[in-house]
């Protein structure tokens, strides 16, 4: 807040339960109220469970499904009639790879992920049957460089941890500032998400032997957690409220994303691929 501010710029909180439908759409009504219009929505609430499915309790389970999935449908609740009002505007929802691949340890997180996919896909249909020029948005990063980690409930002994390589977080704020302003269906930040992506539309089974060899055991870190250390499950940890985790050594820059918002560089991209492939044609051809 403050430091939005020290930029000249304006900013209010407005702290809510996004289990509250009442409570999130309070947040839309006082946006309108304060700025005078709705443009851009951001959905990002997320808690953390890491344990095996059987260890799952229902009601752990359903209380990920409740905050991180019906949350962000309620903000699209809330937001949606704005926008419509507005007449255009930006929806756009933090969702994950694990919306494409489920990962072991995270069964309700992923189911969750999985959700956020199947409800904007069908509100994004719907506006275009209806003509609306509001665009839905899901990002989908890899492991990025936050203190999830710290802040999830953990019943494997140990301080989780993602499966590297992690991405700075300014990569995800970057993406997503790019569909307030450039209309895009889909963004997966990081270059291993578009690996992932791409290995699980080809051969999901082989996307499980690759998370049967490094799923697991890149999940622990090396310091012991117990399940009743203090975690952010029910409620918040002002000590883990940072920016970054505990990772940086293992972040690392990627590639494609710069192409992703540069369609110039895209298709230049494209041409040079294209211009190497019938290079390597002809080559083969002289040669036979």
């Amino acid at each position: 807040m403050e430091e939005i501010r020290r930029f000249a710029s304006e900013a209010t909180s407005i702290v809510t339960d996004v289990q509250e439908f009442e409570q999130v759409n309070a947040i839309a009504d006082k946006t309108v109220e304060i700025f005078g219009r709705l443009d851009t929505w951001v959905h990002a609430p997320a808690i953390g469970l890491f344990a095996t499915f059987d260890k799952t309790t229902p009601a752990e389970f359903k209380h990920v499904i409740d905050v991180n999935l019906v949350g962000q449908a309620y903000g699209a609740m809330a937001a949606l009639p704005h926008l419509k009002r507005e007449g255009r505007g930006a929806s756009i929802h933090i969702s994950s790879m694990e919306g494409r691949r489920s990962l072991p340890y995270q069964s309700a997180y992923s189911a969750h992920k999985h959700g956020i996919e199947g409800f904007v896909e069908a509100m994004r249909v719907e506006l275009q049957h209806d003509k609306w020029p509001i665009s839905l948005t899901s990002i989908k990063p890899a492991v990025i460089n936050t203190p999830f980690s710290n802040n999830s409930l953990t019943k494997l002994g140990v301080k989780p941890a993602g499966i590297p390589p992690y991405y700075d977080p300014k990569l995800l704020a970057d993406a997503v500032l790019y569909p307030a302003e450039h209309p895009t269906r889909d963004l997966l930040v990081g270059d291993v998400a578009k690996a992932l992506d791409l290995l699980q539309r080809i051969s999901p089974g082989l996307a499980d032997s690759l998370l049967l060899l490094i799923g697991f055991d890149l999940q622990h870190s090396s310091e012991p957690k117990s399940e009743n250390a203090p975690n952010n499950f029910y409620q918040p940890i002002p000590e883990n409220d940072r920016i970054d985790g505990d990772y940086k050594t293992q972040v690392i820059p990627s590639v494609f994303d710069t192409l992703d918002k540069n369609p110039l560089l895209q298709w230049g991209a494209l041409a040079a691929t294209g211009i190497l492939a019938l290079l390597a044609a002809h080559t083969l051809k002289n040669r036979g």
